[in-house]
């Protein structure tokens, strides 16, 4: 049997279409009796309407689109959470979908979701082109874009101030005794790396103390161990008692190495990391690091993202920067 449709209800309550259409959105007066004979013959025949053909009468659909590069990478599901839980507050569904760092897909996604009649969209990526952003501007549709390796001028976003978070990490290595402390990053440089590379140099150069910065190939465990013979022969040479990591995974990956080879950590040197990801909370010796609130990157964003589709106030008139904590474990300790 095939679905009732508006005309059914209109044709059972006798009244007009636009009535039926008045009383299901709100939209305007209708009289008691006109109500309730249409309401009877939904309640009859069972009526469910058609969302996607009533959000394009109404342009409103309460679905918020999610662009993510990856939702296999660590910190992406906690913004992604924040989204979604908040959103939810605010009666909006979310529509997730997955890039992995493609620029097709990405546009495919816009797409797509343009298609469903989204209100909204939050890119949260690793590597947007200019030429997606132009895209994504061209589409219409209110996005805000949370991307932590770029720094774009003109778009307002949720972020943490990574210069001045690294700042406090190598303070705080400095009040437990710390002053020859090398900073290891990655070769290929990005904004981000670049920026906490900065806040290195910030500290140890208003100490007066020698900056001592060391390239690993990348960003994984696996760089770190195979960056520590390097690291180990500065240690030896410049006498360092301390080595702050561009993150969680290359630190775990030079405590590995240092494990290996009988090296002790922190008895011979202390350790810090950056992001308090899972390894950094269940490796050995647990890794001091700096926690990063990705949970509330997520709902504010989200939350500045329904305000400026409902034409509110926009909270995102600047970057909204948040305060990262650090996290002291095992890893450090006093010189």
């Amino acid at each position: 049997m095939a679905q009732p449709t508006i005309k059914d209800v209109a044709k059972l309550a006798g009244v007009s279409i636009s009535t039926v259409s008045r009383v299901m959105n709100d939209s305007k007066p209708v009289s008691p009796e006109a109500r309730r004979k249409v309401l009877d013959a939904i309640n009859k025949l069972d009526f469910k309407p058609n969302e996607l053909a009533r959000s394009l009468v109404m342009k409103k659909s309460n679905l918020i689109g999610v662009i993510v590069e990856d939702i296999g990478i660590e910190y992406m599901d906690q913004l992604i959470r924040g989204v979604e839980e908040i959103g939810h507050l605010y009666k909006y569904d979310i529509i997730l979908s997955s890039t992995y760092g493609d620029d097709n897909a990405l546009e495919n996604a816009i797409e797509f979701l343009s298609t469903k009649q989204v209100e909204g969209i939050v890119v949260i990526s690793e590597n947007i082109s200019a030429e997606v952003l132009v895209k994504l501007r061209d589409n219409k549709t209110p996005f805000i874009l949370l991307d932590k390796f770029h720094d774009f001028k003109k778009l307002n976003t949720v972020k943490i101030d990574y210069l001045n978070e690294q700042y406090k990490l190598i303070e705080y290595l400095n009040s437990l005794g710390h002053e020859n402390i090398a900073y290891v990053t990655k070769k290929d440089h990005d904004y981000l790396s670049d920026i906490k590379i900065e806040g290195y140099k910030k500290f140890m150069e208003k100490k007066n103390l020698e900056p001592i910065i060391i390239e690993a190939r990348g960003n994984s465990s696996d760089d770190g161990y195979n960056i520590g013979e390097e690291v180990i022969s500065q240690v030896k040479s410049k006498n360092l008692s301390a080595i702050s990591f561009i993150n969680d995974q290359v630190a775990v990956g030079f405590i590995a190495y240092c494990y290996d080879n009988g090296i002790k950590v922190p008895d011979d040197f202390s350790v810090v990391g950056f992001g308090d990801s899972e390894i950094s909370r269940v490796y050995r010796p647990k890794l001091t690091t700096v926690s990063i609130p990705n949970y509330d990157i997520g709902a504010i964003c989200i939350r500045a993202l329904i305000k400026r589709i409902r034409g509110e106030e926009d909270i995102l008139e600047n970057n909204w920067i948040l305060d990262a904590q650090l996290i002291s474990r095992d890893s450090t300790k006093s010189r």
